[in-house]
């Protein structure tokens, strides 16, 4: 890619790198030997001395139309050169509207109003408030019980890692929220290793729910909340007939049931929303990261019409959901959003990453046999792959190759313990899937 002088000249790196404690992050390795990022185009990161680093990651599985993409910019620009900011609580700007509708549009059956927050956390945390207020407001304020489900992510609230399945994300912040029950993890390595796409074997573990249920009554439980892909925890998609059967049995008790689709919305498994890819449609849908593509912090919950329908009660003056933030539907990050909409249609790129998917599934398999490999899985345009632990040091093997594909092979993957993962921006090319694999494969032999 060409760059001009200005792009192509060297970043002053600071030098104290201490007072920034980095989240999610192991401080003192990194600041021994940075991994610094200076600006970003498209497919690639550039170090500050301008090296490029292919970008394997969408960021944090986010900048799905890929990075600095000039409308979004444009528009970013554009909208804080007339509001900056403006409240809404009690107030409103026409572009918090025009986007919300547009989310909307793209989601299935009548999941049809959005409330905005900020990130992916805030908006599991949302959805877990919403639906126990729904219950309030319905009349059954018993229905206090969450469910997550074993190795799920919903970000790092309270609610999020309650309802959480990450061990490492629960067990320095004490008991959490009362009242939460997990169900299994649906990932078993000797059932299910080398899937492509939804594993065979699984669908039997929403069964569970119906033993949570036998435990406490479905009158004492308000939703389940899931991931149609679990992203964080290592790539865990849902097994055939997984969703539908949890579908069946909340509907069948009266549960609640929610999809995080933080890291699934927006095109990764080749639709606006995983639920149209395996047509189940949910209460609500969490959503973040790929709606402003990476560019500015937004989230947002989208609520069926039944849901939203149960708090329109009493004098048309009261606030009917004592829930928000500061930033919600902040003006440019719904500048930013609209553009990226309008970038996903334009681009027809949710369409194309289901086209590219055999070819990405194709790709991951290739890895099959290198050393230490002990299971591949993938499911639309995001793969990931379990390595060996060392003996003496858990999560060491993947931190190195996390380490030597920056500094080394130029790319930039997600290390998670022993297990890495790839989910590029959805304009990845058929020639880049490729790079990216050779270059993991490089990655992998060199931390054999």
């Amino acid at each position: 890619m060409a760059q001009s002088s200005a792009q192509a000249k060297p970043t002053a790196v600071p030098n104290d790198l201490e007072p920034f404690w980095m989240p999610f992050t192991s401080n003192r390795a990194f600041k021994k030997r940075p991994r610094m990022i200076a600006r970003a185009k498209d497919m690639f990161y550039y170090t500050p001395e301008g090296r490029p680093v292919m970008d394997a990651c969408a960021g944090l599985w986010c900048t799905n139309a890929g990075h600095n993409r000039d409308p979004i910019v444009a528009a970013i620009k554009a909208q804080a050169e007339v509001l900056d900011f403006s409240p809404t609580f009690q107030f409103g700007h026409p572009k918090a509207f025009e986007l919300a509708s547009r989310i909307a549009a793209l989601a299935p059956g009548d999941l049809d109003h959005v409330f905005f927050c900020n990130s992916g956390s805030e908006a599991t945390d949302t959805a877990l408030k919403i639906a126990l207020a729904y219950w309030n407001v319905k009349g059954e304020g018993g229905r206090t019980r969450l469910i997550g489900r074993e190795r799920g992510y919903h970000g790092v609230g309270f609610g999020g890692i309650s309802v959480g399945g990450m061990v490492n994300n629960r067990k320095f912040f004490g008991s959490l929220l009362a009242g939460v029950d997990h169900l299994p993890s649906t990932y078993n390595r000797e059932q299910q290793a080398f899937s492509k796409g939804e594993p065979e074997w699984g669908a039997e573990r929403a069964d569970a729910l119906e033993g949570i249920v036998a435990l406490h009554g479905a009158s004492t439980i308000a939703a389940v909340i899931v991931e149609p892909m679990s992203g964080s925890t290592g790539v865990l998609p849902a097994p055939k007939g997984y969703l539908e059967r949890l579908r069946a049995i909340c509907d069948k008790y009266g549960i609640l049931l929610i999809f995080d689709e933080v890291i699934t919305g927006f095109g990764r498994l080749g639709h606006a929303f995983a639920a149209e890819r395996y047509g189940v449609i949910p209460d609500m849908i969490c959503f973040a990261k790929g709606v402003t593509s990476g560019s500015v912090p937004m989230g947002g919950v989208i609520a069926r019409k039944h849901i939203y329908d149960a708090f329109m009660k009493g004098p048309d003056y009261m606030v009917e959901l004592f829930h928000g933030y500061t930033y919600s539907a902040h003006p440019l990050a719904c500048a930013a959003g609209l553009a990226s909409l309008d970038l996903y249609r334009d681009e027809n790129l949710f369409e194309r990453a289901k086209k590219l998917e055999p070819k990405w599934a194709d790709a991951a398999m290739s890895l099959k046999g290198l050393p230490n490999v002990l299971d591949i899985r993938q499911v639309g345009l995001t793969a990931a792959i379990d390595l060996a632990s060392k003996p003496d040091a858990v999560g060491k093997r993947g931190y190195d190759a996390m380490e030597k594909g920056f500094h080394d092979a130029g790319i930039m993957i997600r290390g998670m313990g022993d297990t890495l993962a790839v989910t590029p921006p959805l304009i990845v090319s058929e020639k880049e899937i490729g790079e990216i694999f050779d270059k993991l494969a490089v990655v992998i032999k060199a931390v054999a």
